[in-house]
């Protein structure tokens, strides 16, 4: 993770000199270094002690005596061929192998005689106050100290170790660029012997958290030299052999494709022939039709499988916008025969006016850049990836021919880096695009810029901890090139502790009530807006906090053309080029600066775009998005009254500049009258500082300072600005020529404030020299009344001219305001006419509708009364069907009634007979056991035993009657027995047969108008279509 704190950008980075980055590596200012006499001193004993302490280690020749007291001095150590850590004096390895290895090779330093006293979580991670504190109470408080071997590497990609003096392991490591600020305790403190720096830990900048370590030494003197070692352990990067870069470029996710790339056209033919090459530049001929061609071959790491070619565009120019490019027919694509080429190939018509450029004859010795773009659909990468070729091309008369060329491709290299992204294991590997970049783009930049890779950076000279405090006041003579406007670093760090507790209860009042502005907001402005907070304080300062119409204004603006377009596009390109966000042509800085300064001129027709605005609005977009730079620039324009500056004449930036003089007039005599001796007008320096509030040239810390101050007290301030700025630079412009003054204006001065101390003296100094408004009136009458003489003494035709000249001029830009609105009234009225035509047609769709939707009601409402008739008509006679019903089974409930009462009578009847037999055969079983003979039949529990009876004898006639009697009761109670069961079965279907009726009663009352609708609904549709 890079450290976010310490990017070299404005938005991120400090503009303290406590951390900053050169060449993307950082630089480190040592604090409380001491005196200087003291500090040379103590260097002087420690390299004496080392020099004494290493030749008594030779001397002894023993191995152990290697490791010396290096609270004082250090040894520095390598690493042998096999990969581990020896000393220079290791005796394992030979003088030869040692001699070769040089001071700048050497992998770390050791510092013994360390302890390490803790850490502490710091919200100001480069605020010396707090770290000062931490070292004193750390030192007072802590009884936990740990005992450490330090190691410092010696090039900024390296790690700072705290090692186990007793078993030689790490106990903590910390990656040197994550090291945002490092100090030593005061000298006149017991902290002298003391130490910290702050680290930064986390993976983002929002989870970032900063803890200040603090280690104390045995000796004062070794904290020096451990404070020199971190310096240049931050300035020095390591040199990597040619070896490790060709690794690092062909390992891990990094590709390269190599293209080749060749033209045809129509020849007499029929066919078509390859466009020849001379040096680099293709040789087209107008008005023929012509194919491209392009092969893609992948040269190194995992194979990538081109699926198919996503468009195939062209464009004529280079570094083009992507609505530049046009897309042209694909004829083919696909892999060669051998599989590791693949080939595309294309067609455009010359005539096409897209490509009007590409088909005009160029003059003599001038090219044409041409533009290709190839959008490839890779295997695995989400998106398509883009090659863009750029080559030359010159245009020749269609009937011109070639005696000597060359029929090789144009061929190009293109470097991809890709990032895995996560996916679910049982899939393929899926990446994403980090960076294509061609080989020519490379070799380009490396041109530019001086320093494109560590292995670039020049040497430099190293310095002792006291020269590099010194060396932090930079030269206001260090070239004569001038200072390029987005320059400067902007701090976002806060050195007072209570003043973001101020800021955050006045921005609470100040949100409650935005009418009133708090009393405090003036005095914490002029000390400077915080970093994080400029861009909501600038909106509640201008008032536009609240501007959602001009908001949706800026939309609908943005889609509109401009007339100044053209300029607008070339001035971008000069507008912050030191600052990444508006470096790169086409990026999102430039596209958002160009759509406000394109919306602007819309918006204000009168002014439209002039020179200066782009600059404002960049200053803007650092702090706020595209929508709310437009609200808080058009308040400034028009409520600053900004704008006058720019209208045609510029008549109120001469009072400006009148008001200016008498002002140095007025406080600085001496240098006004210089300006008049050597002839120097304020218009010549002071032009850019009204029309662009000194956004163009000085540091950005200082001209967003400056904003902050404009903002509070309006246009007031230029005029502060300008006399503090001639006021401290006084001594220089009075020794110095016109030229020279012109010079200092353009190159020195700007430089000389990029030293942040000089930057807030001129704020204080310009906050002192207050401008009364009563003596720039009193000015302004003056020039009113010097113009006025002077249009008297003009000669009357030639001031007839100027205002004939003045008026044709506004007459023409009414005019052409005339045409404008006239082609808008015409543009309105052809649309509302379509849009009329359109509702008409809609109209009379609808009625048509209407229509069927009536007669389709008229039907419903037809078939509604029939279901109604019909509805009575069923429920009369489910009523009929109903009472019926009820009636049946009234009937049936009689019925059962009267089943039940003749069962129970029966039920009595076959009781009493029974009771009635039983009595009459115990009475004849009595009778039985009375006679002897009678009673030998019968056994004592009445069953009849098995005897053989003497021969039958007459019975007597009681006896036969009453066994007749007695068979007819048992015949009877048979029958009785039967006529009960019968009767039981009849009273069981009775009630089945009830249940049965209750149920289709029931069921007759619920559903059985339901089902008749129902059933005459079906017997409709069924009806229907035989009709």
């Amino acid at each position: 993770m890079a450290d976010t704190l310490s990017q070299n950008s404005v938005d991120s980075a400090s503009t303290g000199d406590e951390f900053v980055l050169v060449n993307s590596e950082p630089r480190l200012k040592i604090p409380n270094n001491g005196d200087s006499v003291e500090l040379e001193k103590n260097l002087t004993e420690v390299l004496e002690e080392t020099k004494t302490k290493m030749a008594d280690s030779e001397g002894s020749g023993d191995a152990n005596t290697s490791s010396v007291d290096s609270a004082v001095a250090m040894e520095t150590m390598e690493k042998d061929q096999s990969g581990r850590e020896k000393f220079d004096d290791d005796p394992d390895v030979s003088d030869d192998d040692s001699s070769n290895e040089s001071e700048d090779e050497a992998e770390f330093t050791l510092f013994n005689a360390v302890t390490y006293l803790g850490s502490a979580t710091v919200n100001a991670p480069r605020s010396e106050v707090e770290m000062n504190r931490n070292m004193a109470e750390m030192n007072n408080q802590s009884h936990m100290a740990i005992p450490v071997v330090l190691s410092v590497p010696s090039t900024s990609d390296g790690t700072v170790r705290l090692i186990d003096p007793t078993t030689n392991t790490d106990i903590a490591t910390y990656k040197i660029h994550y090291i945002v600020f490092c100090a030593r305790g005061p000298m006149n403190t017991k902290e002298r012997e003391c130490f910290a720096f702050t680290c930064s830990h986390g993976e983002t900048a929002e989870s970032a958290i900063f803890q200040c370590h603090v280690f104390k030494c045995q000796r004062p003197e070794a904290v020096a030299k451990i404070i020199y070692t971190f310096a240049n352990a931050f300035r020095k990067v390591r040199k990597r052999s040619n070896k490790e870069v060709e690794s690092e470029k062909y390992s891990g996710n990094y590709f390269r494709f190599d293209t080749a790339l060749e033209f045809k056209e129509e020849d007499s033919k029929g066919g078509f022939a390859t466009c020849p090459k001379d040096k680099n530049v293709f040789k087209f001929r107008c008005n023929l039709e012509k194919k491209m061609g392009i092969s893609v071959q992948q040269m190194a790491n995992r194979e990538l499988k081109i699926e198919r070619c996503f468009g195939l565009l062209i464009c004529h120019g280079r570094s083009v916008k992507q609505n530049d490019l046009h897309l042209i027919d694909m004829l083919s694509m696909g892999y060669s025969p051998d599989g590791k080429t693949y080939n595309i190939l294309g067609t455009w018509d010359p005539t096409d006016p897209h490509f009007q450029i590409l088909n005009n004859e160029t003059p003599k010795d001038t090219r044409v850049f041409l533009t290709i773009a190839v959008d490839l659909v890779i295997e695995g990468i989400q998106e398509p990836v883009r090659l863009l070729i750029e080559t030359k091309a010159k245009i020749y008369p269609q009937n011109e021919k070639f005696w000597y060329f060359t029929k090789k491709p144009h061929k190009e290299q293109f470097y991809l880096t890709l990032k895995e992204i996560e996916s679910k294991p049982d899939t393929a590997k899926k990446f994403e695009v980090q960076s294509v970049e061609s080989h020519t783009e490379m070799e380009r930049k490396s041109k530019l810029t001086l320093t494109l890779s560590p292995n670039r950076i020049p040497p430099e000279q190293i310095k002792t901890p006291q020269e590099l405090s010194e060396g932090n006041d930079l030269n206001d003579s260090d070239g004569d090139e001038p200072l390029l406007s987005g320059s400067g670093i902007v701090s976002k760090d806060i050195t007072d502790e209570f003043l973001l507790d101020k800021w955050r209860e006045a921005l609470e009042k100040w949100q409650s009530d935005l009418s009133t502005r708090p009393k405090t907001v003036p005095a914490l402005v002029r000390k400077g807006i915080p970093e994080a907070l400029r861009g909501e304080v600038w909106q509640l300062l201008v008032g536009a906090q609240q501007s959602e119409e001009m908001m949706e204004a800026y939309r609908i603006l943005i889609t509109k053309d401009s007339p100044c377009e053209k300029v607008i596009e070339r001035d971008i390109n000069r507008t912050f080029p030191a600052h990444d966000f508006f470096r790169e042509t086409g990026g999102m800085g430039q596209d958002s600066l160009f759509k406000i300064s394109k919306a602007y001129s819309v918006y204000d027709e009168e002014v439209g775009y002039c020179q200066g605005l782009s600059f404002l609005a960049a200053s803007l977009l650092l702090h706020m998005p595209e929508e709310q730079a437009f609200a808080v620039l058009v308040k400034l324009m028009f409520e600053y009254k900004l704008r006058h500056l720019f209208k045609t004449g510029f008549e109120t930036l001469h009072l400006n500049f009148y008001q200016l003089d008498r002002l140095i007039q007025d406080r600085i005599p001496e240098l006004f009258d210089h300006f008049m001796d050597i002839g120097l007008e304020s218009h010549m320096y002071a032009s850019q500082w009204f029309l662009t509030l000194f956004t163009a040239k000085f540091p950005l810390f200082m001209v967003f300072h400056i904003l902050d101050i404009f903002f509070l007290e309006g246009k007031d301030t230029i005029f502060n600005i300008s006399l503090a700025l001639l006021k401290m630079s006084k001594k220089e412009l009075l020794s110095s020529d016109f030229e020279g003054v012109l010079k200092y204006f353009r190159v020195t001065l700007p430089k000389k404030y990029r030293n942040p101390d000089l930057a807030a003296e001129l704020i204080q100094t310009a906050l002192s020299m207050k401008v009364s408004h009563k003596k720039l009136r009193k000015y302004e009458k003056e020039y009113d009344t010097m113009k006025e003489q002077e249009l008297q003494q003009e000669d009357p035709v030639e001031r007839y001219e100027r205002e004939n000249k003045r008026l044709l001029e506004a007459n023409m830009r009414l005019e052409q305001e005339n045409d404008d609105l006239a082609h808008e009234l015409v543009t309105s009225k052809i649309a509302l006419r379509n849009d009329l035509d359109t509702t008409e047609d809609q109209c009379e769709y609808l009625n048509k509708e209407l229509v069927t939707s009536q007669s389709m009601l008229l039907d419903i409402e037809e078939e509604k009364k029939r279901f109604e008739s019909e509805s009575v008509q069923l429920k009369e006679v489910c009523r009929r069907e109903l009472e019926r019903a009820e009636t049946e089974a009234a009937r049936n409930s009689a019925i059962i009634a009267d089943y039940k009462q003749i069962c129970s009578q029966l039920s009595e009847r076959l009781e009493k007979q029974q009771t009635a037999s039983k009595e009459d055969v115990q009475r004849i079983k009595v009778q039985v056991s009375k006679c002897e003979k009678c009673s030998q039949l019968f056994s004592p529990d009445g069953a009849i035993k098995d005897i053989k009876l003497p021969p039958e004898t007459p019975a007597s006639p009681s006896l036969t009657e009453a066994l007749a009697t007695v068979r007819e009761l048992e015949l009877e109670l048979a029958q009785t027995k039967l006529a009960l069961v019968e009767s039981e079965c009849k009273n069981q279907d009775l009630t089945h047969q009830l249940n049965a009726a209750i149920s289709e009663i029931q069921t007759s009352k619920n559903t059985w108008f339901t089902k008749t609708l129902n059933s005459i609904k079906d017997s409709r549709t069924k009806k229907d279509p035989k009709d």
